[in-house]
């Protein structure tokens, strides 16, 4: 058994890093630190995960619902693509400060709220 490799796993592999190329691809970011990196796996991961596969466990429930329990929805959890820059909330107080900060979207959480 040594040296033998499974296809279907290796295929997958194959389908993440085209994912994370097409991320990293279209991008406007020239470097990317590692844990941005991550994340680009994780993303492509959770959205792999998010569909039903033609030869999954189920025709129409996708893995990630057969685990979690959750489904994605559009509305909910398709508002903010990979990378994008977005204004976040931050804890204010009434003075003058700025209440929202810049930041890069990274993905959904997943949850029922449809938090990014």
């Amino acid at each position: 058994m040594a040296n033998e490799h499974i296809q279907e796993i290796e295929r997958y592999i194959r389908t993440v890093k085209e994912r994370v190329r097409n991320i990293a691809a279209t991008s406007p970011f020239e470097r990317y630190m590692p844990s941005l990196i991550v994340e680009m796996v994780y993303n492509c991961v959770f959205w792999l995960n998010t569909f039903p596969h033609k030869d999954g466990v189920h025709a129409t429930i996708s893995s990630r619902a057969i685990m979690m329990g959750q489904k994605i929805t559009y509305d909910k959890h398709c508002k903010v693509e990979f990378g994008k820059y977005v204004q976040v909330y931050e804890k204010h107080n009434n003075s003058m400060e700025p209440r929202m900060s810049g930041a890069i979207a990274l993905r959904p959480s997943g949850n029922e709220q449809g938090r990014h």
